[in-house]
């Protein structure tokens, strides 16, 4: 277990952390703290508790609307997989259907050179 120094809103607090997490750690109350100054910005000194907790809200609110856009484009990559099955499914029957029609006609050319040979071969002497 790790311990990092941070500081938030001009205070420094001592936080435990995995180890090799504590740049993530450091990140983090970067983040905090640059949000307390943007809202000290707006609107001034109002009280420390209370930045703190409309950072907090502002932080909770981008990760809910994060969430919200990940769960959007899950559904989007699941209808995604479904219509590329669908065209795979597609793509296999043409292939099959090709398949069988390329046979047929093999089949029909062969039955012509088989009535084509017999014709020329048994009827009409060729030299």
């Amino acid at each position: 277990m790790s311990h990092v120094n941070v500081t938030i809103n001009g205070r420094q607090y001592r936080m435990a952390c995995e180890d090799g997490q504590e740049d993530r750690l450091q990140k983090l109350a970067d983040d905090l703290e640059r949000r307390i100054g943007e809202l000290r910005g707006k609107f001034g000194e109002i009280g420390d508790q209370r930045l703190e907790v409309m950072a907090a809200l502002t932080a909770s609110d981008e990760l809910l609307d994060a969430h919200q856009r990940i769960r959007a484009l899950e559904g989007e990559l699941n209808a995604l997989g479904d219509v590329r099955a669908a065209a795979a499914e597609r793509a296999r029957a043409t292939q099959t259907a090709v398949a069988a029609a390329l046979n047929m006609a093999a089949q029909r050319i062969e039955k012509t050179t088989q009535v084509l040979n017999r014709t020329v071969g048994g009827g009409i002497a060729i030299g």
